[in-house]
């Protein structure tokens, strides 16, 4: 009876692991980067669409009000992400070495 070696398991998620820092994709400070500078452009899309409503420069209400509906969210957002990054840290902080 002829017995056969046994064959390297192959998994695609180990696979597609980075294998090095080189790659570029972008890590999660620069993720957080672009999630806060988008909720500011939806802040300063919100503020001039109140402008422009206020001086009787548009007076689609709808669109203001969902801009305004948009950056309220994305404040809420990066609020909440905020929290638990504050609430990760001090978990952290309270951690005995």
């Amino acid at each position: 009876m002829f017995i056969r070696p046994l064959q390297p398991v192959s998994t695609p998620a180990l696979d597609m692991a980075p294998a090095s820092k080189a790659d570029n994709r972008p890590g999660f400070a620069e993720h957080l980067k672009a999630t806060v500078a988008n909720a500011n452009t939806m802040q300063l899309q919100s503020a001039t669409a109140q402008e422009e409503l206020a001086t009787g420069r548009n007076g689609n209400i709808h669109e203001t009000l969902i801009a305004m509906s948009k950056a309220d969210v994305s404040f809420r957002m990066v609020m909440q992400v905020r929290n638990k990054i504050i609430s990760a840290y001090q978990e952290v902080m309270r951690m005995q070495v």
